[in-house]
């Protein structure tokens, strides 16, 4: 068969993520080989105070974000998009979204960016022994519970982001166990939420407005592999409202953008690991045992296949870049230059690469919002320079790109400098890396840790949902995920590795040392 032929039978897959900054379709052939994509930009809002996305631009986000698929199909191959073997949807983990049992939302989404959970996160850390970050779920919903908020009493349902377009689509309450350990502790031995820890929340929450049985309002965890529902009529009709797809297409279990990118990097395996960097940046190491303490640093999550992995997030990473970029953009049109932006960001990673190892004495602070590991509730981009320093563009640029990753060396120090875990093999995937040099080198020297990019990097989190929806539709039942990433689709892939250079080694050694004194200055600033 040839690509259009294998489109109109049907015999593709789809798998669609709603990232911070764009929704991404991707369409991949039988061999897991994207054919087509759409995209949908967007972003969030700040409304009183709180970071969100309205539920109606989520709905015609993925209109758009679908339309555009269908639109890349028809031109690239001459057919109608119609059907398709399998389909999966992926977002950005934690946040907290509630329903009462009609099915109306209750409050405005609060995303994972929302740092307004400091009390309930603690004191849950406490009581489990187990490290609950301010993102997370539970934490937003205790939150709420000791605001004694109104509407605690009536919620009925409470989901991530990629539950609620699965609900949307298929009509089940369904969650993949990876998203699954964002909203609540996981228990790996039997891969469902934590029995002990939920009898403990019900405790300290008796008395109080909420009323409802904890393991009511979660949503059911549905095994990898597993079809988790189909698409209804009503759900194809809000996905294509022209009638041109149809219902019926299987789905795997809705996963977060943090699963999706291990397996879109094949890092699920224990002691590999891998590095998304977006809006946020996060890093994802598969344990082979548990940690020997508690680390508020440190978040407890799992693969898709319910495997503990250490997840060390940071709220803030290309935004304060972009901010500069932007600007530079606007410098160089006064003086009458117009530089695409694409070609700006490829000059700006080059002249990085020339600035020196230790940035010349300029530290940059990419606080745009909170960022727990620091102790920051709220953020303001802040650059500081010693008088002595030498402040050179090259030198800027690479503080900017610094400071992308500055805040993630300080979580994953505590991995293998307190815990000992050991890094093996980790891949690096996101925006950070469309231009692979310097940041790739930078990384590298901040993990202190061979980094690898696969030719597959820029397909993002959409290739990795779109890769569990061909899982779920497999014929050999017997395969495992790992079998399945490692034979169907990266056998033969190929990839490049950079190693830690010494000189960038101790560079970021003595910026850190900067970085870190100087925080108790971003501090008092976004207190201002």
């Amino acid at each position: 068969m040839n690509k259009a032929e294998i489109i109109t039978s049907g015999r593709c897959c789809i798998g669609i993520e709603f990232g911070s900054t764009r929704i991404k379709a991707v369409l991949t052939d039988e061999a897991n080989v994207p054919l087509a994509s759409g995209v949908h930009d967007w972003q969030n809002s700040l409304l009183d105070g709180v970071w969100t996305y309205p539920l109606e631009e989520v709905r015609e986000g993925l209109q758009d974000c679908f339309a555009d698929l269908m639109r890349s199909v028809e031109s690239e191959y001459g057919v109608k998009l119609t059907s398709a073997a399998a389909m999966g949807v992926s977002a950005m983990m934690h946040g907290y979204l509630v329903f009462d049992k009609a099915g109306e939302q209750l409050v405005p989404f609060r995303t994972w960016r929302n740092t307004m959970t400091e009390a309930a996160a603690a004191r849950l850390t406490e009581e489990f022994s187990f490290n609950i970050p301010q993102r997370w779920s539970i934490a937003h919903l205790y939150q709420a519970i000791l605001n004694d908020e109104e509407h605690i009493d009536r919620i009925g349902f409470m989901t991530t982001l990629a539950g609620y377009v699965h609900l949307l689509l298929t009509g089940e309450k369904v969650i993949g166990i990876g998203d699954a350990s964002g909203i609540f502790p996981i228990d790996p031995t039997e891969c469902c939420y934590d029995e002990r820890m939920i009898l403990r929340f019900e405790e300290i929450t008796r008395g109080t407005r909420f009323t409802a049985k904890l393991s009511d309002i979660l949503p059911r965890i549905a095994a990898v592999g597993e079809c988790a529902g189909k698409l209804t009529e009503e759900g194809a009709r809000l996905l294509d409202p022209t009638g041109t797809f149809s219902a019926g297409v299987p789905f795997c279990p809705p996963e977060g953008d943090a699963q999706t990118g291990m397996t879109a990097t094949n890092s699920i395996a224990v002691r590999t690991g891998n590095v998304s960097a977006g809006t946020s940046i996060f890093s994802m190491i598969v344990l082979e045992k548990n940690l020997k303490a508690v680390h508020r640093e440190i978040d407890i999550v799992t693969t898709p296949c319910g495997d503990p992995v250490a997840m060390v997030h940071c709220n803030n990473c290309t935004t304060d870049l972009d901010a500069w970029v932007r600007m530079f953009g606007g410098l160089l049109g006064a003086a009458g230059t117009e530089i695409s932006k694409g070609k700006l960001y490829d000059l700006i990673y080059s002249l990085a690469a020339k600035g020196a190892p230790d940035c010349g004495g300029i530290v940059s602070y990419n606080y745009y919002a909170g960022e727990q590991i620091t102790g920051l509730d709220s953020g303001k981009p802040l650059l500081f320079r010693s008088p002595d320093s030498d402040f050179t563009v090259e030198n800027l640029a690479r503080s900017l790109v610094y400071s992308c990753v500055a805040t993630l060396k300080l979580g994953m120090d505590i991995l293998t400098e307190e815990e000992q875990v050991s890094l093996e093999r980790i891949y690096a995937h996101g925006g950070l890396f469309k231009t692979p040099v310097p940041s790739q080198s930078i990384l590298a020297a901040a993990l202190g840790a061979d980094i690898t990019l696969m030719q597959s990097a820029g397909e993002g989190g959409a290739w990795g949902i779109a890769l569990l929806a061909a899982f779920a539709a497999r014929e050999d039942r017997a395969l495992s995920l790992q079998d399945f990433l490692d034979k169907k689709v990266f056998g033969g892939m190929n990839g490049s590795t950079v190693s830690p250079a010494p000189e960038d080694v101790e560079g970021i050694k003595s910026y850190m040392k900067l970085y870190k004194a100087g925080v108790a200055a971003e501090k008092a600033a976004a207190s201002v």
